[in-house]
């Protein structure tokens, strides 16, 4: 089963249960679209009580210069997050 498919509901379940849900949603786009990777990642990290807040927007700036680097850097920064 997908990770994404783990977690019924964004924002249900533990802190790592969302994590790990936000991660594989976001992965599911590469390598063929990082810019939906990264949109996909800070949006649903945004949608738990433990991982979202006004940090999100400097997530999102950190995001978007990861896919200047490439669909690998993107990987990386998503799979960064714990």
């Amino acid at each position: 089963m997908p990770i994404s498919k783990k977690v019924a509901r964004a924002g249900r379940g533990s802190r790592s249960e969302h994590m790990a849900w936000c991660k594989g949603r976001a992965l599911e786009y590469l390598p063929h679209d990082p810019s939906q990777a990264v949109a996909s990642m800070v949006s649903d990290l945004n949608k738990h009580p433990e991982t979202g807040g006004e940090v999100y927007r400097m997530l999102a700036t950190a995001g978007m210069m990861e896919i200047q680097k490439g669909p690998e850097a993107v990987r990386r920064w998503v799979e960064g997050f714990n």
